[in-house]
């Protein structure tokens, strides 16, 4: 999967059902993606929280794009935050793991956005094998699903998990005739209690961890 900022539960759901995650670091940015933006929930409505980015091309590569620093986007995301969760049970804590997160010096989008991710495994102490595939696999010669199957291939997997978005661009026999087995989660948007009257799904993790206890979180994973 492509790293995202603080992504939805359902990024999560996938880590924990694999035994080896891969970042999809070194394939082109996406537009209006998810890659450097999400959403949360301020005064009953979903708006975006967004890292701005010095040109962002889908001619470039996510681990070479470069966050634009000369923007004052931190203090902008942190009131944002504030605003909409200071009053939530466990602001303190989640508030301190995304500004931890934000406040180191990465200048890839590609590295925040993965340490978004790492940071909320760590909060939940959940330990995974993750990869990331500008660092290891060698392939990027190959495109599509052959690059995916090549990636399986040299991990030794008999299983390749991904979300219900990845149905159309895979194809099952592929996988099967190198004996691997293609198979799509089934994503739990569990009810929690939010500051609103009707419950909003697929806000990011940052949400979620707002308003449940840990262990809560991750039976909403399972």
């Amino acid at each position: 999967m492509q790293p995202y900022f603080f992504p939805y539960i359902g990024y999560f759901q996938l880590l924990q059902a694999s035994e080896k995650f891969v970042f999809y670091d070194d394939v082109n940015f996406i537009k209006g993606g998810w890659i450097n933006r999400n959403r949360i929930l301020i005064s009953g409505s979903a708006r975006y929280i967004t890292i701005p980015l010095s040109t962002p091309s889908s001619f470039s590569l996510i681990e070479h794009t470069k966050i634009n620093r000369q923007l004052p986007w931190k203090k902008k995301i942190f009131a944002q935050i504030t605003h909409a969760y200071a009053k939530s049970p466990h602001f303190a804590k989640v508030f301190n793991l995304v500004e931890e997160t934000l406040s180191s010096e990465e200048e890839s989008i590609s590295q925040l956005a993965k340490n978004s991710i790492t940071g909320v495994l760590n909060y939940l102490g959940i330990k995974k094998d993750i990869n990331s595939s500008s660092r290891k696999y060698c392939n990027n010669h190959l495109k599509g699903q052959d690059r995916v199957l090549d990636i399986c291939l040299q991990e030794n997997a008999t299983r390749y998990l991904n979300l219900p978005g990845g149905i159309s661009l895979y194809e099952p026999e592929k996988f099967s005739t190198q004996g691997i087995a293609l198979s799509f989660i089934d994503v739990n948007m569990t009810t929690y209690r939010q500051h609103s009257a009707n419950f909003t799904p697929g806000l990011s993790i940052i949400d979620v961890l707002m308003h449940n206890e840990i262990d809560e979180v991750i039976n909403m994973l399972l």
